[in-house]
């Protein structure tokens, strides 16, 4: 009897892709400038707190609508809008 272990690993070795190293030219490269901001711009974000909030019906389903065709969850759409809220007027 063959145990499920083995049964997997004859598989495996049958699907493994055999890479090949070559020490040719690899084609023409392009050089692209570095878009990373500064190490001290890479800040942890703040801790989200979580809260009970109650809207209206129609505020959920337009951003509802919105998170569906952006393919995003919803709460997302209203957490961003309330801190360029916040930002804005600070």
């Amino acid at each position: 009897m063959q145990v499920t272990g083995e049964r997997g690993k004859k598989y495996m070795m049958k699907r493994k892709l055999k890479k090949k190293l070559s020490h040719e030219p690899i084609g023409k490269v392009k050089i692209v400038d570095d878009f990373l901001p500064p190490p001290e711009r890479l800040l942890v974000k703040p801790k989200p707190v979580k809260i009970t909030i109650t809207l209206n019906q129609d505020s959920i389903d337009f951003f509802k609508e919105i998170a569906q065709k952006e393919h995003v969850p919803y709460q997302q759409l209203i957490r961003a809008l309330l801190d360029q809220y916040a930002s804005h007027y600070r």
